[in-house]
């Protein structure tokens, strides 16, 4: 349990040493190799698949089946739900908290 003490502030200002916490500060010389992210855009284009045969087979038409069944994020799947609406395709039938159900619109 023994070791090293931590100096105090006065003791290190006395020496002329800065204390150190424990972490390497680099030199202004010195800076950090920037890392770039790369963040996929997600660049798929759903209004390709006009192929409505897809949502027949469902009973309940969520943004999560439909994002499973397309191999597709939930954000492209939520989009193409939208568009669907807008187009008379599907009809929202129910849903709470966020999770909105649509169904297949016959007419």
């Amino acid at each position: 349990m023994g070791g090293v003490k931590k100096k105090t502030i006065s003791s290190s200002k006395a020496t002329g040493q800065q204390p150190s916490d424990g972490t390497n500060k680099l030199k202004k010389d010195e800076t950090k190799p920037q890392i770039k992210s790369q963040r996929h855009k997600s660049s798929v284009i759903i209004e390709d698949i006009n192929d409505v045969s897809i949502l027949k087979g469902m009973k309940a038409i969520t943004v999560q089946s439909i994002s499973k069944v397309l191999g597709v994020k939930i954000s492209i799947a939520n989009n193409y739900i939208r568009n669907l609406e807008s187009k008379g395709t599907v009809k929202f039938i129910g849903g709470y908290s966020g999770h909105k159900v649509y169904s297949l619109n016959t007419s």
